[in-house]
């Protein structure tokens, strides 16, 4: 296997194919640049060949909880050969090997680059399986169907033995945001989109001696630490007290006290009760169908209050007027209104409280005037301004402060809007890509660096309920985060940290000197790898559920021809702590429900269409049959790798 890329992404993807599915893998990475600009030569492979052993010692250390099921391929699988290229045209794709390869990927940062290299490795090798990194969403998807389109003609000789050349395009953005967005909020929605289902895992946190709620099935048992569910172990999250992944029942059952995460709910994306739609629509929110900017947008709270005041006197003045002449009420405020815009006679011989009234109204009529220009102007001034960034309303609590609108910080801020969730961003560059989301979305942002004086307390870091520093720089983030933690100690902080050795030297300084204060670390490349790994072993992954610091992937599998899967039952697929069986696809594209039609099966006997979850344990998997999986990284390595297969017997 082939991979190409200009970041940790590359060397995590390499990593993760060699240690946890026991794959052969070439790196084709840039040069290195020498002193002076030069680039240096290719066969300087040492700072690559070193970030990978650290790499390989990272997952060592992350699996050592459990016994390895690889340690006999240490000395199989040969490591990762290490290409280096500047330009990634023919020749350097034929050198790495591309011609014979069975899948590819491309995870460079800049998405032409990828596109480029993709097309050109179909051309090389019409069967080679793909997996490209891809930030646009509606391009990727046009740019999969032209790939697997060229794969399918150059394929047409009808060879049913030929390998899975499909496309698959990946965001390690829309990967990673998920799981940055729940660390935020403590017990947020874990939610995974795709094929036009939604799969929301929970955190669901017992009170002591209880057990909480199983929803659908216990996907993972949270840390048993009660103050900071990520552990004392830092975070890589193992030891003794870490989280369980895939328990099974009597674990599950014995779990009293500890929070566990289920999956709760299955729907359509399309008809989400929850979703951003419902709730924008069951608000009143804005003016023009919902679609314009924000009432109280328009006018400032002090303007408000001005006119509540204006009006509180200019009913009081009725009321005197009424006691004072006898008049109705409502002639009494018909009169005073005309005396307020000064458009009745004077009152010329009338009694003295008539007179001293009218010149209050007057008066009030004055301070009216300045209060009406400056509401007109403040409300053309917004409706001028509604590409302009708002600025952090001056009683706002309760919200999360998200540092850095970049790619990562962009698809984050989608994912808390979408929870209903207040932030206030940061971001240093103007121009930034997640700037004009947020000026979109009307939300509350402050251009400013960070590590500047004056700027957390711009965004009201001090009542923030989170604080997310997502920049492309760990100094900065580590920077804000320390500063942050000044002036509120008990802020809870989500860092995203690079270097796992970094990440867990600040995490147990951070723990040491705010332990009563939650802190996070998480790493965008460690999040996306794994499901960039399964991709390009050829299945199709929905999604990556985020437990802690460990990730739990959801796929899809087609039962026939799977030794571990075809003919058993539920109960028995299920293996503790690797994979489980969540639903199953009988080959409809119709959602299933108690009423949906039956087709027969192999057997002569009916079985439904379309999905069905909550299976019962001695449901027994046919061909023709897919299923959804929960799985580990290492559990679905074991149960889908292709080496293995051939030379273990299925335990």
């Amino acid at each position: 296997m082939v991979v190409c890329g200009d970041d940790t992404l590359a060397h995590r993807l390499a990593v993760e194919l060699r240690d946890v599915y026991g794959e052969q893998v070439v790196l084709v990475v840039p040069p290195q640049r020498a002193a002076g600009g030069e680039r240096a030569p290719i066969g300087n492979r040492g700072r690559a060949s070193a970030f990978l052993g650290r790499m390989s010692a990272a997952v060592g250390r992350t699996g050592a909880a459990s016994p390895n099921p690889y340690d006999s391929l240490a000395g199989v699988v040969a490591p990762p050969r290490v290409v280096e290229a500047a330009d990634l045209d023919d020749a350097v794709l034929r050198d790495a090997g591309v011609e014979s390869a069975a899948a590819l990927a491309v995870v460079h940062e800049d998405d032409e680059t990828n596109i480029r290299t993709a097309l050109a490795a179909r051309r090389l090798n019409p069967r080679l399986r793909l997996v490209i990194r891809l930030y646009n969403r509606k391009l990727g998807q046009h740019l999969e169907a032209l790939l697997d389109q060229s794969a399918a003609v150059a394929s047409s000789d009808g060879d049913e033995t030929a390998p899975d050349a499909s496309t698959t395009v990946l965001s390690d953005a829309d990967t990673a945001a998920p799981a940055l967005a729940a660390t935020a909020i403590t017990g947020t929605n874990k939610v995974i989109r795709a094929g036009g289902l939604m799969l929301r895992a929970v955190d669901r946190h017992p009170g002591p001696g209880q057990l909480a709620e199983p929803g659908l099935c216990t996907l993972a048992l949270l840390s048993a630490t009660a103050d900071d569910p990520i552990g004392a172990e830092g975070p890589g999250g193992g030891g003794r007290g870490g989280p369980q992944m895939l328990p099974d029942d009597a674990s599950a059952a014995a779990a009293v006290g500890r929070g566990t995460v289920v999956l709760e709910t299955v729907s359509q994306t399309g008809n989400d009760p929850e979703g951003a739609g419902g709730r924008i629509g069951g608000r009143l929110t804005g003016l023009f169908g919902g679609r314009g900017a924000p009432l109280a947008s328009l006018f400032s709270r002090r303007l408000r209050w001005s006119f509540v005041g204006i009006v509180a006197v200019v009913l009081a003045l009725a009321v005197a007027l009424s006691l004072v002449t006898g008049m109705r009420p409502l002639s009494a405020l018909y009169l005073t209104l005309l005396d307020l815009f000064a458009i009745d006679d004077p009152a010329v011989g009338d009694a003295t409280a008539r007179q001293v009234l009218q010149l209050l109204t007057g008066l009030a009529g004055l301070l009216l005037l300045p209060v009406v220009t400056a509401a007109v102007l403040q409300a053309l001034g917004t409706f001028r301004s509604a590409s302009a960034l708002r600025r952090p309303p001056r009683g706002l609590s309760g919200h999360v402060v998200l540092l850095g609108l970049g790619k990562i910080g962009s698809r984050v801020l989608t994912q808390l809007r979408e929870l209903g969730i207040p932030v206030v961003c940061v971001e240093e560059d103007p121009e930034a890509r997640g700037v004009a989301l947020a000026r979109r979305l009307h939300v509350p942002t402050v251009l400013g660096d960070v590590t500047q004086e004056g700027v957390l307390e711009a965004a009201k870091i001090y009542r923030a309920q989170a604080l997310l520093a997502l920049t492309s720089r760990d100094t900065t983030n580590l920077e804000a985060a320390l500063y942050a933690r000044s002036v509120a100690p008990r802020l809870p902080v989500v860092l995203r940290l690079y270097d796992d050795d970094f990440a867990t030297a600040v995490y147990r300084t951070l723990r040491a000197a705010h332990p009563g204060a939650v802190t996070r670390s998480r790493s965008v490349s460690y999040l996306a790898a794994p499901a960039f790994a399964v991709a390009m072993m050829g299945r199709q992954v929905l999604g990556a559920i985020p437990v802690e610091r460990k990730v739990l992937l959801v796929a899809s599998v087609d039962v026939a021809g799977h030794p571990r899967l075809e003919g058993r039952t539920v109960g028995e697929v299920f293996t503790p702590g690797a994979w489980r069986v969540i639903a199953l696809d009988t080959g409809d594209d119709t959602a299933h429900t108690p009423d949906a039609a039956a087709v027969p099966g192999e057997d002569g006997q009916p079985r439904p269409t379309g999905l069905s979850w909550d299976l019962p344990a001695d449901r027994v998997l046919r061909p023709g049959e897919r299923v959804v999986i929960a799985a580990t990284r290492r559990g679905l390595a074991e149960l889908l790798g292709r080496h293995r297969t051939a030379s273990r017997s299925p335990r």
